[in-house]
């Protein structure tokens, strides 16, 4: 399979240890990781025809993605801030 693009750490370079050591401590931030994994690679597969879906689905799976990393930011930002 191609390497599928917006994963967390190409997205948040600058949070790649914090975000393995959130997942390790923080049960609702790493369910909220394996759901933005499991819908981002839902799109990539839309994106490539590996599995065609309808343009609806499609647009509705990458604005569940926007909302999930939207969350996961504020997430780490915080956990920054507080110098986790």
């Amino acid at each position: 399979m191609s390497h599928t693009p917006h994963e967390l750490a190409e997205e948040f370079p600058q949070h790649k240890t914090l975000i393995a050591k959130l997942k390790g401590e923080d049960a609702h931030f790493a369910k909220l990781v394996e759901e933005y994994h499991v819908v981002n690679r839902a799109v990539h597969r839309a994106e490539t025809y590996a599995e065609p879906t309808s343009e609806e689905h499609e647009a509705e799976m990458r604005h569940r993605r926007i909302e999930l990393k939207d969350e996961i930011y504020h997430k780490l930002s915080e956990a920054a801030r507080a110098g986790v």
